[in-house]
């Protein structure tokens, strides 16, 4: 089984219509196709940044304010700049593209221009035709990022390929040395796990933390290895991108993954895909789980991070609801989000007493992560970068 095509959806800067792309992305995902979308109101920056970090066969822009050729032909010119040329550029913009438009932008390199009235299968098909095929020979790579993003896809086409076996894989590092994956020891990145129910604001909490990172170090880089699930059988829609604001910077590499058939919160790939990313030059790798439920204990198997941190809000039900929460046993740290809500201070007490059950040094933040500067979030930055009270444990070198 092949992997999934993988394309970036977006809607360029100063454009807020939506409608659209939305419609056409639940019927890329329909048909099989992943889909990481980056939201709207994107720079030609923003898009090129991460069509590379996911390393897709296409892009796909939905244009209604006008400044088509120009945007398109930017987002062209930049990927080819980037050394990434085989990155492919398509898309539409109902009325506002001309027909005499469209012979200006595929001169200017554009794939293909949809316009108003095609049909959603006519665009699916499309897409499968023009960027289902194996890759050409790819030519070297121009940048760290490209680099490290094809080795992300060989990975995980390994494993759609059930080619794959963790014992007798090498992985080459950034150095270019190589490594046993079943003997890795990650010598700078810190891994931090980050699980929780849906939207408990896991995505907006990270994008946070990440603001607080870029601003306290001068130099240095992130990364994010972030999850969503895939339809069953079909494709999936990999949106944590369009909520991120202060991670769309160059110091931030993340890569969007589905969970491709496997329960648990990640994909069969992670562990190998994280294992590149620790060796890569990064002072914390992020990952973040699809939304989990009480069973779920997705980091403790493989024993793949450093820390644990479990996102909830304050409406989980009752107290019984508490003891069923696997996690709760196994979190270093537990967020309590959203705690502007109503029934917060009732929740941060009642999880505080099932803490304590525990006995063991367990670590309870509240916060309001869609707050600016927020409090919480200050202190949770600090217990994960080892300058709060209690320094975060370390894991055991495998």
């Amino acid at each position: 089984m092949a992997s999934p095509i993988r394309i970036l959806t977006a809607v360029p800067i100063c454009d807020g219509h939506d409608s659209a792309i939305n419609t056409i992305n639940l019927e890329f995902i329909r048909h099989g196709i992943e889909v990481i979308y980056l939201g709207y109101h994107r720079s030609v920056g923003d898009i090129v940044r991460a069509a590379i970090q996911e390393d897709v066969r296409a892009v796909g822009i939905s244009s209604y304010n006008g400044g088509h050729v120009e945007f398109f032909a930017a987002v062209v010119d930049l990927l080819r700049k980037r050394g990434a040329d085989d990155i492919k550029v398509f898309g539409g913009g109902g009325g506002t593209i001309t027909h005499d438009d469209v012979t200006a932008m595929r001169r200017k390199g554009v794939d293909q221009i949809f316009f108003a009235g095609t049909s959603l299968s006519e665009m699916v098909d499309y897409v499968r035709e023009h960027y289902g095929k194996p890759r050409k020979k790819r030519s070297r790579a121009k940048s760290d990022d490209i680099e490290l993003a094809r080795k992300l896809s060989e990975i995980e086409d390994s494993y759609a390929s059930r080619k794959h076996s963790t014992s007798n894989t090498k992985r080459p590092t950034s150095n270019g040395k190589k490594h046993q994956t079943s003997n890795i020891k990650h010598q700078t990145s810190r891994v931090i796990g980050f699980t929780g129910p849906g939207g408990a604001g896991k995505t907006t909490m990270i994008d946070e933390l990440v603001l607080r990172y870029l601003s306290g170090h001068s130099k240095g880089r992130i990364a994010i290895l972030s999850h969503d699930p895939s339809v069953i059988g079909e494709g999936a829609l990999l949106g944590d991108r369009a909520t991120m604001i202060n991670s769309q910077n160059d110091r931030v590499f993340m890569r969007s993954m589905a969970t491709r058939g496997q329960a648990g919160g990640l994909s069969p790939s992670t562990r190998d895909c994280l294992a590149l990313l620790a060796q890569s030059d990064f002072d914390y790798v992020i990952i973040e789980t699809v939304g989990t439920g009480q069973e779920a204990m997705p980091f403790q198997k493989n024993g793949i991070v450093d820390l644990t941190v479990l996102v909830m809000n304050p409406d989980y039900g009752s107290r019984l609801q508490l003891q069923k929460i696997v996690m709760l046993d196994l979190a270093d740290i537990v967020v309590v989000n959203k705690s502007d809500l109503q029934r917060a201070r009732t929740a941060h007490t009642e999880i505080e007493q099932r803490l304590e059950q525990n006995r063991r040094a367990q670590q309870l933040v509240a916060s309001v992560a869609k707050r600016h500067r927020d409090a919480g979030v200050d202190e949770l930055f600090d217990l994960i970068s080892g300058t709060g009270a209690k320094p975060a444990k370390r894991r055991q070198k495998r």
